[in-house]
């Protein structure tokens, strides 16, 4: 083979090695510096304070869920009674002439 070519080759496997490795570098470093970071007091001190919220907003969810549906539930029981009153009409009676009844 030609000795241009070899060395062509050599450089190519170098390139692609040295880049495996470096990248094998980088992600170490990046890994443990996450872990380094991840361990500070203060980090675990927010996380338990997000733990506290959560837990305080749990109930809270809970209440405005049962507001909602003892709402709803009123809401459903006036409908049915305004609609099972005697003597009303669901609908205004259509059968006058004129239409309006606002004077202008």
């Amino acid at each position: 083979m030609d000795r241009l070519l070899l060395d062509d080759i050599f450089a190519f496997v170098a390139a692609i090695v040295g880049m495996g490795c470096f990248t094998g570098l980088v992600i170490t470093w990046i890994k443990h510096r996450t872990r380094k970071s991840l361990a500070s007091p203060d980090v675990f001190r927010r996380l338990d304070e997000l733990v506290d919220r959560m837990s305080r907003l749990e109930p809270a969810i809970d209440a405005m869920a049962v507001e909602i549906e003892r709402i709803s539930e009123a809401q459903r029981f006036t409908t049915k009674l305004l609609a099972e009153r005697p003597g009303s009409a669901a609908l205004p009676d259509r059968s006058r002439v004129g239409g309006s009844t606002t004077p202008h």
